[in-house]
């Protein structure tokens, strides 16, 4: 295939951009502004995807896919069920110490499936708040109010309360049991929590945490390419759907010599790589054909497929090179490295829409697809729905390729540059690194 000839189209890009946005405006509780995590009959609320939204509405008013008016609406109530919602000890609460439940009930707001209090998904919940506050800047009453909002919505998150006298932070908190066991180790998604919880104007972490959290980082090297090593490949990306990393350095990154954005680029050329070799011998992956990340799956189910007994998973974060790895590719985590590796990540887009089209319906693209494992139906497996968790990072990382006014918007925060300069980045658009 040439890729110069077969590269997605800017018109494609609008597209799927506009029909991925809609999963926000359609399945969206407009009572409460609640965002169900998938289109799953019964779904709740992802308090991920919900940050989401709320990131993405500027998005959309930019674009002409949802009018301004109507954009100020969604946010508004969004922020206002959350700021006002329960917060409390209870096991049926919104939240507690200003973290949220990672998953609500779509109706009434509160807690559902034993979930835990997720710092990572209160982060991303966060994020989005205060994109709208960067973005509804005008003086009137209704976009003060987002202002006001989003900002005591931070105000309130106890980050020291979240590291359980521990140096660094826990991954969540049940009101059962009290802090899981986990704490964020290793290269993760949490890149942008740190961030924001170091700058936190009431409950800051220090600085040490953020030292403490770099110094489990994992270097290595794959496929001839050294990198800051993380399996699944929305670890790469989803900080950076808020923080433009390009030419900003932390001490671990200035020892390396490379930035965040870099350290992405790599990974995804790693994923390409990963599927061209295919060492586990799965069917479909190539060149154009990859993408291992957190995204739903055919299984769980055990089966002899050639001759080899495979096992399959079902929701899991699929990652290389040593797996988890059942054959299950997600077209998102393809389109969300656009600004990393536009080079290989629109061939491979366009050979997909190409080689796929049933994976693309009313919302874009589906979540994810498996072509070793067929069924009655299909030469292979299809995911059936939806989820928020992947709509958000296509819009956003679209955008930030197409015209990069998401960075733009977020490199005016004050939390997100006094975040970075407390951990210790310098360099580039945030400047020599003195406090502001």
């Amino acid at each position: 295939m040439n890729a110069k000839k077969h590269s997605f189209s800017d018109q494609k890009l609008e597209t799927l951009q506009r029909l991925t946005f809609d999963y926000f405006l359609k399945e969206t509780n407009p009572d409460n502004g609640l965002v169900p995590d998938s289109t799953r009959e019964g779904s709740p609320c992802s308090i991920t995807a919900t940050g989401f939204a709320l990131a993405c509405y500027p998005v959309g008013v930019e674009r002409g896919f949802v009018t301004r008016k109507d954009a100020i609406e969604r946010t508004l109530t969004t922020l206002r069920f959350f700021l006002k919602s329960r917060q409390g000890r209870e096991p049926d609460a919104t939240g507690y110490k200003g973290f949220y439940y990672h998953f609500l009930d779509m109706k009434s707001g509160r807690r559902t499936w034993d979930c835990e209090l997720s710092t990572v998904d209160s982060t991303f919940l966060i994020a989005g708040a205060l994109t709208a506050a960067e973005y509804f800047d005008r003086d009137n009453e209704d976009e003060r109010e987002i202002r006001a909002l989003a900002d005591a919505i931070y105000r309130r998150a106890d980050w020291r309360w979240t590291q359980n006298r521990g140096v660094t932070v826990t991954q969540g908190w049940k009101p059962e049991s009290g802090f899981i066991k986990y704490r964020w180790q290793g290269y993760s998604e949490a890149l942008i929590l740190y961030v924001l919880a170091l700058a936190s104007p009431t409950h800051p972490l220090p600085a040490r945490s953020y030292q403490a959290w770099t110094r489990t980082y994992k270097w290595k090297k794959l496929y001839r390419q050294e990198f800051l090593y993380a399996g699944p490949l929305f670890i790469h990306q989803l900080s950076h759907m808020w923080i433009d990393f390009r030419g900003i350095h932390d001490q671990y990154m200035r020892g390396k010599k490379i930035d965040y954005f870099e350290n992405s680029r790599r990974a995804t050329y790693i994923q390409q790589q990963y599927a061209m070799r295919n060492p586990r011998d799965f069917k479909g992956y190539g060149e154009y054909i990859w993408g291992l990340t957190a995204s739903d799956g055919p299984g769980p189910a055990r089966r002899k497929i050639a001759g080899r007994w495979r096992k399959f998973y079902d929701y899991k974060a699929r990652a290389v090179p040593n797996g988890p790895d059942d054959g299950t590719l997600a077209p998102w985590a393809v389109v969300a490295s656009l600004p990393f590796a536009p080079e290989i990540v629109l061939p491979s887009m366009q050979y997909f829409d190409e080689t796929f089209p049933e994976m693309t319906s009313h919302y874009g693209f589906k979540c994810s697809f498996n072509p070793t494992f067929s069924t009655a139906a299909s030469s292979e497996w299809i995911s059936k729905g939806y989820y928020g968790l992947d709509q958000g990072p296509i819009v956003l990382m679209i955008e930030n390729y197409r015209s990069g006014f998401p960075w733009r918007l977020m490199r005016r925060c004050p939390y997100i540059i006094d975040g970075l300069r407390r951990a210790g980045f310098a360099g580039g658009w945030l400047g020599d690194g003195s406090s502001t």
